[in-house]
C-alpha cells in the first residue's frame, strides 16, 4: 500500500527532529535534507546548530517527525528529541511541516517542484502519475500561492498534490474518491494522510461501530457515512474538496464550481460533449503511456526439483510470479476495458514493449471454466477483439480454485469492502498482466445514467425523453403479466421522487430503518429501477442487521436531514453518490488484489474524465445503450471503425452461478467463520441469522449475495484489524503503537 503523510501545527518548533538549521538567526539560510528507509532519526549530526527559540543543538540534516505528545504542553512533550515517523518512508521535505511518502513508490510518481530557491516554503508535491510537465507544475504553484486551486486537478492521470506556501499547506482530493484525504487533530495541530490506517495507528483510534453499521445498512448513502471512517477520530475529506492547514487549523472547501439552482443549466451539445470524452480519455491513457516504463523485480530462478516439493510448492516459496514488462490491460469482451485497451494499442509511440511480441499491447482475458455458460459471447468478442495485431492476446483459464470465497486469506486493507471475497480470483487474472495494467472500472458509473436522474428531467420538464428509457424497461418485463403498466409505474415513482424534498427524503429513509422495513432484493431490472428512486434506500445486507443496527443509522440519516445538501437534484446526488462508493471499493479492490511491482489504472476515475463525462446531457445519458454508444462514437473518432457483433451489450455482473458455487463450495470455512463472529460481538448482526442466509444462498433461494459479500467481508477484514501485530510508525513512547489496541469496544445497550 502506497501513502503519504504529513503534518502541520502552531507550535511546529517542538518536538520535531528536522528543523530548519539557523531558524531565527539573521543571515542564515535555510537547509533541508532527506533520509531514505529506516535511517530516519539515527542520521550522524554533520554539523551542530542552534535554535534560538529552545537554545538547545539539533541536526543540520532535518530528519521529520511529529511530536510524541497529544498537546504542546503534554509532559511526553519534554523529550523533545522522541519524535513518531512512518516506518520505511522517504521524507519529502523536513519542518516546520514535514510531508513523507510511504510504500513501494515509483521514482518518477513523485515529483516536488519549489518556486524560487530563495523562497524554500513555496513548493508542490504531486504524488501518482500525473501528465503535467515541469513547467506546468512550476506555473501551477505560482497559481497556487495566491490560492487559485481547481487547476491543479485538470491535468491528466491520477494523482494527488500537496502545497506549501509558507504555513499554509493544501492538500487535494480527487473527484471520484479513488485518492481520498484523511485528517485527525494530533499534537496540537492536525495530522493528514491518503490512508485512514496510519493515522488510526498514530491516535491509537478505537473502531467506530456505527459507521461500520451504515456502511451496511445504507452503503450509497454519505449522508448515513458521513465524513467518518472505521476508525473515531479519523475524518475523511469528500470527493471535489480540498484540505487547508493554516498552523494547523483546519478549513475545508470545495474547489468545483457551484451550479445555480435558480434555473436549470442549458443542456450542452450531445456530440461536443463526447468528444470532450474522448480527448480526456485519450489524455488519460497517453499519460500511463508516456511514463517511464519500469521493469518487475527479477524473482529468484527456479533451483530445479527439490525433494518433498512439486513444481506449484517451489512457486509459492519463491513468491508469486513478477508481472510482465510493459503496458497491458484487461479483455473481458466488455465495452470499457475493450475501449482502454484499442486506445492504448493505437496511440503513436511504443504501446506495449513486451518481450518476443514487438511493441503489441498485452490484452488479458480470464476464462471461468467453472462456469463456462452465459460467457461465451463475451469470450467470442474478446478473441474477435484481440485479432488486431497491435494486441498480444493472453487467456486466464481457472476452474474451481478461482471461484469466489475459494481463498479467504489476504492482505489488510484499509478499510473492508466487498472485493475481500473474490480478490484471489482477481488476482489470479492481474498476475498475468503487465507491469502498467488498465482496467475498466468506474466506466459505468462514470457514464451510465442512475435512474433516479429520471426525476431531474421531469424537474427540467423534459418528459419526452423519459419514452425510450421507460419503453427499455418494459421490454425486460414482457414475460410479466404487468408489463403494460410498468411505464406507468416507472413515471409514478420518477414524478415522487421529483416532487420529493431532500428533508422529506431522508426522514422517510430513517423512518423505515427504524421500522425494519428493509425491502427484499429485487428480482429484475424494473424492480431494481423503482428502488433506486429514493433519496435514500437500504443497502443489501441490511435485511441482516440487528434492529440496534438500524436505529443507530436511522439517527445519523436524521441528523443528516438538518443539514443542507450538497445538490438538491436527486438525480444527480445519487449518481455521485454511487460514483463515490464505487471508487472506493476500488481503492480497496487495488489493495487486495495487489501484485508486487505492478500498477492498475482506471483511467475513468480520473478527474478529467469525470468531468467529461458530467458534461454529458441527461437526455444522452438515459437513452438505452448510452454507455456503449458514447465509447463507440470514442473508438471511431480515434480510427477503431470495426467492432464484433455484439459489442456493447451488457452483461450481468457479478456472476451469479459463479457466486453460488463458491458458496457451496466454501460453505463449511464460512459458517465456521460466524461460529462467532466479530460483528455479532459489536452488536451489528446475529449470527444465527447470518450462518442461515448463507444456507439458503447456497441451496439456490432467492438472497441478496451482494449483501452477504458485504457481510462476509467485513468480517474478515475485523479479524485481520484484530490479528495484526505491526503499526505504521516508529519511534514513539510506546513500543507499538497502533489502532485498537484493546479489541472491540464494548457492546452497547439497545436503543430506546
Amino acid at each position: 500500500m502506497r501513502w503519504l503523510v504529513g503534518w502541520s501545527s502552531i507550535a511546529a518548533s517542538f518536538g520535531t527532529a528536522g528543523r530548519v538549521s539557523g531558524q531565527g538567526v539573521s543571515g542564515s539560510a535555510y537547509e533541508y535534507g532527506a533520509a531514505g528507509g529506516s535511517s530516519y532519526g539515527s542520521a550522524a549530526h554533520a554539523s551542530t546548530a542552534y535554535d534560538s527559540t529552545a537554545g538547545t543543538p539539533y541536526s543540520d540534516t532535518p530528519r521529520g517527525g511529529l511530536a510524541d505528545a497529544a498537546y504542546p504542553d503534554d509532559p511526553a512533550a519534554q523529550d523533545a528529541e522522541r519524535t513518531v515517523h512512518p516506518v520505511g518512508a522517504q521524507l519529502l521535505w523536513g519542518d516546520p511541516d514535514p510531508l513523507w511518502a510511504v510504500g513501494d513508490w515509483r521514482p518518477d510518481e513523485i515529483r516536488t517542484i519549489t518556486a524560487d530557491p530563495a523562497d524554500p516554503f513555496t513548493r508542490l508535491a504531486v504524488l501518482g502519475c500525473c501528465g503535467a510537465t515541469d513547467a506546468e507544475l512550476r506555473r501551477a504553484l505560482y497559481a497556487a500561492r495566491g490560492g487559485a486551486l481547481r487547476h491543479l486537478t485538470q491535468w491528466s492521470g491520477s494523482y494527488t498534490a500537496v502545497v506549501q506556501a509558507g504555513r499554509r499547506i493544501t492538500v487535494l482530493g480527487d473527484l471520484a474518491g479513488a485518492r481520498p484525504v484523511f485528517y485527525t487533530p494530533w499534537a496540537g495541530g492536525t495530522a493528514y494522510a491518503t490512508a485512514a490506517l496510519p493515522l488510526a495507528d498514530l491516535i491509537e483510534a478505537q473502531l467506530d461501530i456505527g459507521h461500520l453499521a451504515a456502511l451496511l445498512a445504507c452503503p450509497d448513502s454519505p449522508e448515513a457515512l458521513g465524513d467518518g471512517t472505521p476508525y473515531v477520530g479519523v475524518r475523511r475529506i469528500p470527493p471535489g474538496h480540498t484540505l487547508i492547514l493554516r498552523e494547523g487549523s483546519r478549513e475545508i472547501t470545495g474547489y468545483e464550481p457551484v451550479a445555480s439552482l435558480a434555473v436549470a443549466a442549458p443542456e450542452a451539445d450531445p456530440e461536443r460533449a463526447v468528444e470532450g470524452v474522448r480527448e480526456a480519455l485519450v489524455d488519460a491513457v497517453r499519460a500511463r503511456l508516456t511514463a517511464p516504463r519500469h521493469a518487475p523485480d527479477a524473482l529468484v530462478p527456479d533451483p530445479g526439483p527439490v525433494p518433498g516439493m512439486g513444481p506449484a510448492d517451489r512457486r509459492a516459496a519463491r513468491g508469486a510470479p513478477a508481472p510482465v514488462p510493459g503496458v497491458g490491460a484487461d479483455l473481458s469482451g466488455g465495452s470499457a476495458s475493450a475501449t482502454l485497451a484499442l486506445l492504448a494499442a493505437g496511440l503513436p509511440g511504443v504501446p506495449g514493449t513486451l518481450p518476443g511480441s514487438g511493441s503489441r499491447l498485452l490484452a488479458v482475458t480470464f476464462n471461468d471454466l467453472a462456469t463456462p455458460q452465459g460467457r461465451e459471447a463475451e469470450l467470442e468478442r474478446a478473441h474477435a477483439i484481440a485479432t488486431d495485431p497491435r494486441l498480444h492476446h493472453v487467456v486466464v483459464a481457472a476452474a474451481e480454485e478461482a471461484l469466489p470465497y475459494a481463498e479467504l486469506d489476504g492482505p489488510l486493507t484499509d478499510e473492508p469492502g466487498p472485493s475481500l471475497v473474490s480478490a484471489a480470483r482477481e488476482r489470479r487474472r492481474l498476475e498475468a498482466g503487465s507491469a502498467d495494467h488498465f482496467t475498466g472500472h468506474g466506466a459505468r458509473q462514470v457514464l451510465d445514467a442512475h435512474p433516479a436522474r429520471l426525476a431531474d428531467l421531469l424537474m427540467d420538464r423534459r418528459r419526452r425523453h423519459l419514452l425510450r428509457p421507460v419503453a427499455a424497461l418494459a421490454r425486460t418485463a414482457s414475460a410479466d403479466s404487468h408489463s403494460l403498466l410498468v411505464p406507468l409505474t416507472v413515471y409514478a415513482a420518477a414524478r415522487r421522487l421529483a416532487r420529493t424534498s431532500y428533508r422529506a427524503g431522508m426522514e422517510a429513509a430513517a423512518a423505515r430503518l427504524r421500522e425494519g422495513a428493509v425491502a427484499a432484493a429485487a428480482a429484475g431490472p424494473v424492480d431494481a429501477s423503482l428502488a433506486a428512486l429514493t433519496w435514500c434506500r437500504p443497502g443489501p445486507a441490511a435485511g441482516w442487521l440487528t434492529g440496534e443496527a438500524l436505529a443507530e443509522v436511522s439517527i445519523r440519516l436524521a441528523t443528516a436531514a438538518g443539514r443542507p445538501p450538497l445538490s438538491l437534484r436527486p438525480g444527480e446526488a445519487r449518481a455521485r453518490a454511487a460514483l463515490t462508493r464505487h471508487a472506493a471499493g476500488h481503492r480497496v479492490f487495488e489493495q487486495a488484489v495487489e501484485v508486487r511491482s505492478q500498477r492498475l489504472h482506471a483511467p475513468f476515475l480520473d478527474n478529467q474524465v469525470v468531468r467529461a463525462a458530467r458534461a454529458l446531457p441527461e437526455s444522452l445519458r438515459v437513452q438505452p445503450g448510452a454507455r456503449a454508444a458514447i465509447l463507440r462514437s470514442v473508438l471511431s473518432a480515434s480510427g477503431v471503425r470495426e467492432l464484433p457483433p455484439g459489442w456493447g451489450v451488457s452483461s450481468p455482473e457479478p456472476n451469479e452461478t459463479a457466486t453460488r458455487l463458491g458458496l457451496r463450495a466454501a460453505l463449511t470455512s464460512l459458517l465456521s467463520l460466524f461460529t462467532a463472529p466479530l460483528l455479532a460481538d459489536a452488536g451489528l448482526v446475529e449470527a444465527r441469522v447470518v450462518r442461515q442466509a448463507l444456507l439458503d444462498a447456497a441451496d439456490g433461494r432467492p438472497v441478496p449475495l451482494d449483501g452477504l459479500a458485504e457481510l462476509v467481508s467485513m468480517e474478515l477484514w475485523l479479524r485481520r484489524l484484530l490479528a495484526r501485530r505491526g503499526t505504521c510508525w516508529t519511534g514513539t513512547s510506546t513500543p507499538r503503537r497502533r489502532a485498537v489496541p484493546t479489541g472491540l469496544p464494548d457492546r452497547r445497550p439497545a436503543l430506546s
